[in-house]
């Protein structure tokens, strides 16, 4: 039975004070387990980076618990919430943000290294992940050299490369024609089959939702089933 990676229980999360108070989460409640791939689709404004902020521990709640690989979160310090966001969260944007004088590969790498990791395993372990995702023919050019779906899957591959067990992702299609995201949906899709992540992935396209184990809306500050 597939373990749940990432766990929010009773979440508040409010803005302002007084009359000004925004409330965007109400006693949130979400489970994702290993290898599950969550689409969360939403209005703008309803709280979806708030939601992943929250899930990233980029943010706190004001109450209730965010468990993450059974780590609970909520007394943790922000050395040790730092320490358990960089080895179990990995994130995908909508644009890659590649450093430019790199190769792909370099780019997927360089985490690695940062983690410790020894040159030869972080190369192979990048390898491995471009060859999953499709691109190792391109490992070596540079992102300017590469097209929109291309950079995008090498972004992924330097999310996952850590091994994080969750991933988040916000509108990591939303800078792609409808066939090229289809092409990196998949491709995500299969990478987080293969390493048992956990995955969370806010998107405006409902194609690509339905395709998601489950989809997720947020009404009146909760977490509810959404079907379209």
């Amino acid at each position: 039975m597939s373990k749940p990676h990432l766990v929010l229980s009773g979440v508040h999360r409010h803005y302002g004070e007084g009359e000004r108070t925004v409330r965007v989460l109400e006693s949130a409640d979400l489970v994702v387990n290993s290898g599950e791939l969550v689409a969360l689709v939403a209005p703008s404004g309803a709280g979806k980076s708030t939601l992943l902020h929250l899930c990233g521990l980029l943010e706190s709640p004001q109450s209730g618990e965010i468990e993450i690989v059974g780590h609970l979160t909520s007394k943790l310090g922000d050395r040790a919430r730092t320490q358990l966001r960089r080895s179990t969260v990995g994130y995908v944007y909508q644009f890659h943000h590649l450093l430019p004088e790199f190769t792909a590969l370099e780019n997927v790498v360089m985490p690695q290294l940062i983690a410790g990791k020894a040159q030869a395993d972080a190369e192979q372990r990048a390898m491995e992940l471009l060859d999953l995702l499709g691109v190792a023919p391109r490992a070596t050019h540079r992102p300017a050299e590469l097209s929109g779906g291309e950079q995008q899957r090498i972004a992924i591959a330097r999310a996952a490369a850590n091994h994080p067990r969750v991933i988040l992702a916000d509108e990591p299609t939303g800078n792609l024609d409808p066939e090229t995201s289809d092409k990196v949906f998949a491709a995500l899709q299969s990478l987080i089959r293969n390493e048992g992540a956990a995955a969370l992935i806010a998107t405006h396209n409902y194609d690509l939702a339905r395709k998601a184990d489950r989809i997720i809306t947020l009404k009146d500050g909760r977490v509810v089933a959404h079907t379209v």
